[in-house]
């Protein structure tokens, strides 16, 4: 296994690296050391550890040290969770010789405890506080890879992209925010043999769902009106759910969109240049729109004892306005790459002309499209080229063509840069 991948240097064929890799599972596989054949989550984990370039002789690099970590870990939302965590996996991991492992969104091991000759042994490979073990950075394990794929995962010695970690076996399962449902992170249970059971797995992700289930308690309540909800994605006009459901018009709908957008309100003259291209609109004319709209809330929330949605001087929101846009938003932010694009139905008011209307849809668009291709996930890159808004998107047409070269994504590809122009995309032979 040594010399094969010595022979590899880093920027080698990433599929050549995971034919490598695929030898060498078999190798392990006929000394008995894991089962066959290579499970379809391991392989495509070593595709996308491949493609990030991971080398199986690296290790995890430490991101967050002393003060840093401290202050960082206090303030992780699943710092509320750990007392939690720790009654339910502690015992069970310093009994029988292993850790318990707690990572943010991004891979990056928050608490790691355990056993003490387990500890020493895990530093090693630097599995210790602060060292970021996402996929992309060690490629498959079982935190990382659950953190990638938004689900359980269990790992077991060889299937390890990386040698220091093919000794260990480990199980991970996410944690999420029960109100967003942002992802916050993965609990993971790591050791030797002895966590080969299927069982281990079942146990983590119990685990993970009582976090989530404390969380939920601990979760701050809204106003009792703060309810209100607001569906802006992939539709013309708004559908507010306040007390009932309503339909908002075009104008109304923007007006929302950006009073949510900007919680400490906005004047008049903002409200102005926001909505209009140009000066033509007068103020009184933005008055008696904001009057109607008023009008329409009120009538929605009818029955309600609180003061009405939307206040003057400046104009703003009296309540917590959540929106399909936002939870996009927080979990791009996130790093949940895989979660904002399972929210995102589409462009925000897409007929919108509305200058700062346009440009929180160029926004959201353009992140989500980013993340897309710097992640290189050939399906999530499938699934938004297929969808109406990414049919004619030149740089995730090119990039699924490049992890995926199937004839017909590089017949459309080939089809979009003659219509749009442009010289021919990476993926062609010679071009990298």
């Amino acid at each position: 296994m040594t010399d094969s991948w010595v022979a590899l240097e880093p920027g080698a064929d990433p599929a050549e690296r995971v034919r490598v890799l695929h030898r060498a599972h078999a190798a392990f596989t006929e000394a008995g050391t894991v089962p066959r054949p290579v499970r379809g989550v391991v392989a495509d984990s070593w595709r996308r550890s491949a493609r990030a370039g991971v080398h199986p002789d690296g290790s995890a690099d430490i991101e967050l040290a002393d003060g840093d970590l401290g202050t960082y870990r206090s303030e992780h939302p699943l710092a509320h969770v750990m007392p939690l965590m720790r009654e339910l996996l502690g015992s069970f991991a310093s009994d029988g010789r292993h850790l318990l492992a707690v990572c943010d969104a991004h891979g990056r091991l928050l608490w790691v405890e355990g056993h003490a000759t387990t500890l020493r042994q895990a530093e090693r490979m630097n599995f210790v506080p602060g060292a970021r073990w996402s996929e992309s950075a060690v490629g498959t394990n079982a935190p990382g890879t659950a953190v990638a794929v938004g689900r359980a995962v269990q790992v077991f010695a060889a299937e390890h992209f990386v040698r220091r970690a093919q000794p260990w076996t480990c199980a991970a399962a996410p944690v999420h925010d029960p109100r967003t449902g942002r992802l916050l992170g993965a609990v993971d249970i790591t050791g030797g043999d002895g966590l080969a059971h299927p069982h281990s797995l079942g146990f983590v992700q119990a685990v993970a769902r009582a976090a989530e289930s404390q969380l939920a308690l601990l979760a701050p309540r809204r106003p009792a009106a703060g309810g209100a909800e607001l569906e802006v994605l992939g539709r013309d006009q708004a559908v507010l759910t306040s007390g009932r459901t309503l339909r908002l018009s075009r104008r109304h709908s923007e007006i929302l969109v950006l009073l949510a957008a900007h919680p400490e309100g906005l004047t008049g003259d903002e409200l102005l240049c926001a909505l209009y291209e140009d000066g033509s609109v007068t103020p009184v004319t933005l008055r008696a729109e904001l009057a109607r709209l008023r009008q329409v809330l009120d009538a929605g929330g009818a029955g309600r004892d609180a003061p009405g949605l939307l206040a003057s001087r400046p104009y703003r929101l009296t309540e917590h306005l959540e929106s399909d846009l936002a939870v996009v938003e927080r979990r791009l932010a996130a790093g949940a790459v895989t979660d904002a694009l399972a929210s995102y139905r589409g462009p925000l008011l897409p007929s919108s002309q509305a200058p700062a209307v346009v440009r929180l849809r160029r926004r959201l668009a353009d992140g989500l499209r980013a993340a897309l291709v710097a992640r290189s996930d050939p399906d999530l890159l499938a699934d938004w080229a297929r969808a109406p808004w990414g049919e004619d998107d030149l740089d995730v047409w090119r990039a699924l063509a490049a992890v995926r070269p199937t004839a017909a994504h590089r017949s459309r590809l080939a089809a979009l840069e003659a219509e749009l122009g442009v010289p021919a995309g990476p993926w062609r032979p010679g071009g990298r």
